[in-house]
């Protein structure tokens, strides 16, 4: 058999393989959960617990005939899938997996709310018990190895949650293209729309508090008048002021346990609302109806289409109509579930551990072993743990300069999207194979005619607007209602954007991804893994966004 050749690396990318195996496999960059440069305790926390433990520990549960591995390489996230069993047992092992799969399906519901939920709330209420402040380091010391344990476990619960929700949907989608043909991307995707989930929640629950600032003129007057970061302490000098900001702080409780992207680097809505707060200005800004009304919109848009779909399957067997209701219950589950988990696991459990790793930032910073509290961030646990035993004699300042120095340095290199060896052949046409593909996005295509970039179709419709390229959230204030979205990708933070977007555009993803879902939900139009959008499109130019057809198209040259 001819060995494959290796994939080359750039000269500003070198790369040295701690195994000499990992060589010979397939590394696929990791660009919409992480599109930036990770540090080491980011490597330690989401990659080597949460992707790395969690996704195994999920494997194992349904029998999948391959594990993911997860590398941290020139600072960047990198997996590649590596065979579980021998070959001549992955066709069985596969059926095997999938029939455990599709069990799952069928009582992911019920086990989510009668399980899955109620366990994780348990380890939220004893993160927000421990007194991270009060406590003695030997306690603090064993409060972390708890978190580390906990973390694992819950990152367990998102992989057994994940697979079947993101398999349900796709299921459905494949089933529903086999009954009615393929002429419409979307179709099916109009019978999962308009049901409400906990992203949505948090952009509704925003813009009710909109509404209540319109109705407190001294209110209204400071967030017209005043940049995010001032109106905290300009409403701190007034009764009435002060009374929104307590309504301003609820919502911070319950839906401020969020960063920028997925990870414990990006301060919280919570610890800085600015970008919470921006968003908040710009629905004061805004008129009309709000995602309430929206919501009701689609979910009796959704119901009309399934009435339709129902008589026409009136002439086909039972057993045909029963397999469709069975899959058509369980994708509106998991499109439910695809937003939930998110909330509570990828945001509100990463918080929490984020909360005790900053606890020894901030005691290392006071002992002068840090310049600063985020310095933790440059550690890793073994790290951390030894220097809080040896606390204040072990100074860590040159390590966390080194390690910085790392950040920047390949934070202005253009990471490959692929290293190792490339696959013999393409990949397995299985239905879990199909639905990572959705979710992740195949490779970018290549353009067709000079102006045009080309994506996957994420959500339906046609419209023109100024480009406006936002590479973090706090760039948040800058999107003009009207205005189109282009990004490396959206994470649920990002969501009450989708109000005042036309339609979006990101570098990463497929019609199963979070931007693609959330903006079928607002019913803007939405491109998904389009590749370089961010480098080739510029803030200002015109575009034509074709959500149908998954096209860019440059009307204008005028970007600035």
């Amino acid at each position: 058999m001819q060995q494959q050749s290796k994939i080359p690396t750039p000269p500003d990318f070198p790369v040295v393989w701690e195994n000499p195996d990992d060589e010979r496999l397939f590394w696929s960059r990791d660009p919409m959960h992480f599109p930036k440069p990770v540090n080491a305790l980011e490597d330690e926390f989401l990659i080597r617990i949460a992707q790395g433990y969690g996704f195994a520990r999920a494997g194992e549960v349904y029998g999948m005939p391959v594990k993911m591995l997860v590398r941290r390489i020139n600072t960047y996230l990198y997996t590649a899938a590596a065979p579980a069993v021998p070959p001549e047992e992955m066709e069985a092992v596969g059926r095997r997996s999938q029939e455990k799969l599709e069990e799952a399906m069928v009582h992911l519901g019920e086990r989510w709310r009668g399980e899955y939920l109620p366990e994780i709330r348990e380890h939220l209420k004893h993160w927000d018990r421990f007194d991270l402040r009060g406590a003695p380091m030997p306690e603090l010391l064993a409060h972390l190895d708890e978190t580390v344990r906990r973390f694992g476990r819950v990152w367990e619960i998102h992989f057994t949650v994940v697979l079947p929700t993101m398999l349900s949907m796709s299921m459905f989608e494949e089933f529903y293209k086999d009954l009615f043909g393929s002429a419409g991307a979307f179709d099916a995707y109009r019978l999962l729309q308009g049901l409400d989930n906990k992203t949505v929640e948090t952009g509704r629950e925003l813009w009710r508090l909109s509404r209540q600032a319109l109705a407190m003129p001294e209110v209204r007057r400071v967030l017209e008048e005043n940049a995010a970061a001032d109106v905290v302490p300009a409403l701190e000098g007034f009764a009435e002021g002060r009374e929104f900001l307590e309504k301003l702080d609820a919502y911070l409780e319950e839906y401020g346990q969020r960063g920028d992207l997925w990870g414990i680097s990006y301060t919280t809505w919570a610890e800085d609302p600015t970008p919470a707060i921006e968003m908040l200005k710009d629905f004061v800004a805004r008129s009309g109806g709000g995602p309430e009304e929206e919501l009701a919109s689609l979910a009796a848009e959704r119901e009309r289409y399934l009435a339709e779909i129902r008589e026409r399957l009136e002439g086909y067997p039972q057993a045909v109509r029963d397999e469709f209701e069975s899959l058509l219950e369980v994708a509106q589950e998991g499109v439910v579930l695809s937003e939930d988990h998110g909330f509570w696991i990828d945001f509100n459990t990463t918080a929490r551990a984020r909360r005790v790793v900053m606890e020894f930032g901030r005691r290392f910073a006071e002992a002068g072993v840090v310049e600063s509290p985020d310095d933790v961030l440059h550690l890793n646990l073994a790290e951390i743990r030894e220097t809080a035993e040896r606390l204040p004699d072990l100074d860590r300042r040159r390590l966390v300069a080194r390690r910085k120095a790392e950040l920047e340095r390949f934070a202005g290199v253009q990471p490959p999207p692929a290293l190792g060896t490339p696959p013999p052949g393409p990949p397995p046409d299985d239905p879990m194979t199909r639905t990572l593909m959705k979710f992740l996005g195949g490779p970018p295509q290549t353009p067709d005619e000079p102006g045009v970039l080309r994506g996957n179709p994420g959500s339906p419709g046609a419209v023109r607007g100024y480009a406006r390229v936002i590479r973090s959230l706090p760039e948040a204030a800058e999107l003009r209602e009207g205005e189109v979205l282009v990004a490396e990708t959206t994470a649920p933070p990002w969501t009450p954007l989708f109000a005042t977007a036309a339609a979006v555009v990101t570098d990463t993803g497929g019609i199963l991804s979070h931007s693609a879902v959330v903006a079928r939900e607002y019913r803007i139009p939405a491109v998904v893994g389009a590749g370089a959008a961010t480098a080739t499109l510029r803030t200002g130019q015109e575009v034509e966004v074709d959500g149908d057809r998954g096209t860019v198209r440059v009307l204008s040259e005028n970007g600035g």
